[in-house]
């Protein structure tokens, strides 16, 4: 089974509460972030919520995910949320994916950003990791100016 992995580790300028609401914060995606065009379902993120995200690839076409929630969680140092991608390929054991997003505080308006998403399964190497990899480049960069 193939197994493949997009990741991005920065540090943003801001602090972890303002970085943390923006990304829990669905419904404002599109305003915001370059990777994520629409957003469907749940416009916050909580444990349990459905969302799907519409994204454009960098380099032009795009792809629409359907999420589960399985982890929100913010203390005073540190944040993470997490999804798990859901529908015919992950249950047909075809591509199953999770994102988690981890945010911890470097100083008062100093914040570490890491997101990874692990990808198993038959068709994973069909995924345009590449883009994916990009898409999350781009967001880490707009976070940064966002808010």
């Amino acid at each position: 089974m193939t197994t493949r992995i997009a990741r991005i580790d920065v540090e943003l300028d801001g602090p972890l509460d303002e970085l943390f609401e923006q990304l829990a914060n669905f419904a404002d995606y599109p305003r915001w972030n370059p990777f994520v065009v629409k957003v469907s379902g749940a416009a916050r993120a909580e444990v349990g919520a459905r969302v799907r995200f519409d994204v454009r690839w960098p380099t032009g076409g795009g792809a629409s995910s359907a999420e589960l929630v399985t982890k929100v969680e913010c203390t005073e140092g540190s944040a993470v949320l997490v999804w798990r991608y859901l529908g015919v390929l992950p249950t047909l054991g075809l591509v199953r994916a999770e994102r988690v997003q981890r945010l911890t505080k470097l100083g008062e308006s100093r914040t570490r950003y890491q997101s990874e998403e692990v990808f198993h399964g038959l068709l994973t190497g069909f995924l345009p990791l590449a883009q994916v990899q990009a898409g999350f480049e781009a967001q880490a960069r707009a976070m940064a100016v966002a808010r």
